[in-house]
C-alpha cells in the first residue's frame, strides 16, 4: 500500500483523481435554478412558455366551453335615402326650368306607368318608352314606379320594398338610356311624389 505524505493525497489517490477529472464533463451552471443545490446528472427544470403578445390569442385561450361570447358592436353604416341622393345631385339642366319642374309647374309631355310590373317586364318597357320619347323630340316625361309594397310576399327570395323605384334611376343612367337622359328628379306631389320620376331628356340632334 502506498504511503501517504504528510499532507494531501497519496500518489495512488492523485493518479486516480486525475483520471476522473479527465473523463468527467463540466456541469452547465447557467441552467440551474438559483437556490437549489447542484446535483450531478439531474435534468434541468422545464422553462415556462413565453406569453403571447397577440390579444386575440389571449381571448381564445381564456374562452371556456359554454361561455357566452362577447359581441363587438359595429357602428351603423350610413344609408343615404334615394330621394336625398337625387335631390343633392348637381343640376345639369336650365336652373329656371329645373325650379319650375320641381314645383310641379311643368306638365310632362308623356308618361308611363310601371307600377305592378316585375323587373324583367319593366326594363324593356322603360327602354322603349324613353327611346321613342327622345326620337319624337319630347323633353319632360314622367315615369311612374309606385312606392313599393309594404310587406314581402313570403317567397324564397326576399324582395326589397320599392325595388322597382330603386332600380329605375340606375336603368336611366346606364347605356343606352344614359346618353339621352339629362336629369332625373323625384316628381312633385301632383304628379305622384315619391312614386314617380321626372325624366328630362336631352335635345335630339
Amino acid at each position: 500500500m502506498a504511503r501517504r505524505g504528510k499532507k494531501g493525497l497519496s500518489a495512488d489517490d492523485r493518479e486516480l483523481w486525475n483520471r476522473v477529472t479527465q473523463s468527467a464533463t463540466p456541469l452547465d451552471r447557467s441552467r440551474l435554478r438559483p437556490g437549489l443545490p447542484e446535483t450531478p446528472g439531474a435534468k434541468p427544470p422545464p422553462q415556462p412558455k413565453p406569453k403571447s403578445s397577440d390579444p386575440a390569442g389571449d381571448r381564445l385561450q381564456s374562452f371556456r366551453v359554454g361561455e357566452k361570447a362577447t359581441q363587438v358592436a359595429h357602428p351603423p353604416q350610413p344609408v343615404r335615402d334615394l330621394s336625398a341622393r337625387l335631390a343633392q345631385a348637381p343640376v345639369r339642366m336650365d336652373h329656371g326650368t329645373h325650379r319650375k319642374m320641381l314645383r310641379g309647374k311643368l306638365s310632362p309631355e308623356a308618361r308611363i306607368d310601371l307600377h305592378g310590373m316585375t323587373l324583367a317586364q319593366a326594363h324593356p318597357v322603360l327602354m322603349r318608352f324613353i327611346l321613342e320619347a327622345h326620337a319624337s323630340g319630347k323633353r319632360l316625361v314622367l315615369v311612374i314606379t309606385g312606392k313599393g309594397k309594404d310587406r314581402d310576399e313570403g317567397g324564397p327570395i326576399p324582395v326589397r320594398r320599392g325595388i322597382l323605384r330603386h332600380q329605375v334611376p340606375g336603368w336611366l343612367h346606364a347605356p343606352p338610356l344614359g346618353a339621352l337622359v339629362l336629369e332625373i328628379r323625384e316628381a312633385h306631389l301632383r304628379h305622384g311624389g315619391g312614386g314617380a320620376y321626372y325624366v328630362y331628356l336631352r335635345k335630339g340632334r
